[in-house]
């Protein structure tokens, strides 16, 4: 979906198939057809961006067969879509049953890393449409926090630096200008936008910038627009925004708060929680780990890294983070110019929800993530934008 700022520019908003994990390039175009195709048909839209979630081996196939890629740029064509983002953040085991710390391998500090996202890079440039030449790619915030010695972090700064000469010259033999984005994440290196401003003022250079997750940023409780400010002051570039909610308990204390956050503590994914108090962010990796004694204070609110849909509030005594969203995209493109052009819906725990309130089918699932779309849409518009066909 393509909207016109106040200053004239393009502003496009996607949703992230990482929700439909495929391992190979035949998954993804099944992907295409069983479930990005019905969306756009739910929007009433002729044309849907998407923000495409490529495993090593989807990569691999489109970088090496420059066949395979027309035939995907094709088979998008064919059923409405359009790619200006690409999320890089995992590199493959997506859809397994037990992700959790394996989605920060390879870090930037691995070779592989920076392989593989030169070979995202170069896939982007050749799905842009024809009329749009600036594309964008988010990536994980170095890494997890973890085993990253000095070492290591000179290791991910000089692979970082490598990643903007090859953009460089991307751009120099096909003219689009492709970003890459980290992402900050609780618990990682880059765990927050203040984190992420000394590396990036470090690498210095303009193609490698930051991608703000709206959950990831709710989850340490920023500030957005602290955080903003801040990346605008050290010139940091918001290469892309990735619209998402955090779950939220006000009153953890309460036996019914606790009661009702276990039913999001599920196998599959990372659920880091956060609080703040007097003396500061306090955190633990998993929510699991939350609930068993006396693991965070529980004077204050909660926040957990669960990505709830955005339309669909959990039950009380539980919310979202949709305000902290909404805070942020005001700033982000509610000024006289934006701060980024590339949105991007991601809510990938649809299966991951409380059994109650997963989607039943590909249908429902579908419906689910074209009503996340059309909020976003309508909070856009609500800040001045115009939808274009």
């Amino acid at each position: 979906m393509r909207f016109r700022h106040p200053d004239g520019s393009t502003v496009h908003l996607a949703y992230c198939t990482n929700v439909h994990p495929a391992e190979t390039l035949d998954g993804v175009l099944a992907q295409l057809r069983d479930h990005c195709e019905p969306v756009r048909r739910r929007l009433g839209r002729d044309r849907l961006g998407i923000g495409l979630w490529l495993a090593r081996d989807a990569a691999r196939t489109l970088v090496t067969d420059p066949s395979a890629l027309r035939g995907l740029r094709a088979e998008l064509d064919r059923h409405g879509l359009e790619v200006v983002t690409l999320n890089g953040f995992p590199y493959e085991g997506f859809g397994a049953e037990e992700v959790k710390y394996r989605v920060y391998k390879p870090d930037w500090a691995d070779p592989e890393r920076l392989d593989h996202t030169t070979a995202l890079a170069r896939v982007l440039a050749g799905l842009l449409p024809d009329d749009v030449t600036e594309g964008s790619i988010s990536t994980l915030p170095l890494a997890w926090r973890t085993a990253y010695d000095d070492a290591r972090a000179e290791q991910a700064r000089t692979a970082l630096r490598t990643l903007a000469e090859r953009l460089d010259s991307l751009e120099e033999l096909t003219g689009r200008s492709i970003r890459v984005g980290l992402e900050p994440e609780p618990g990682c290196t880059v765990e927050t936008t203040h984190d992420a401003i000394a590396p990036l003022t470090a690498i210095a250079h303009d193609r490698i910038g930051i991608c703000v997750d709206t959950c990831h940023l709710a989850t340490s409780f920023e500030d957005p627009a602290t955080a903003l400010d801040a990346l605008t002051a050290a010139r940091v570039p918001v290469v892309k925004s990735q619209l998402s909610a955090a779950l939220h308990a006000e009153h953890p204390h309460l036996p019914e708060v606790r009661e009702a956050l276990a039913a999001f503590d599920e196998p599959r994914f990372l659920h880091q929680t956060r609080t703040v108090t007097a003396t500061g962010l306090h955190g633990t990796d998993d929510l699991g780990q939350v609930l068993e004694g006396d693991a965070l204070p529980d004077a204050a609110p909660w926040r957990a890294h669960f990505h709830v849909p955005l339309h669909a509030a959990p039950a009380a005594p539980l919310t979202s983070t949709l305000p902290v969203l909404k805070d942020t995209l005001t700033r982000l493109v509610g000024g006289p110019h934006p701060l980024t052009r590339h949105l991007e819906v991601e809510t990938y725990t649809w299966q991951a929800l409380p059994p109650e309130l997963r989607p039943r089918d590909r249908a429902r699932l579908a419906d689910g993530i074209a009503a996340e779309l059309a909020l976003a849409r309508d909070l856009l518009t609500d800040l001045g934008l115009k939808e274009l066909p």
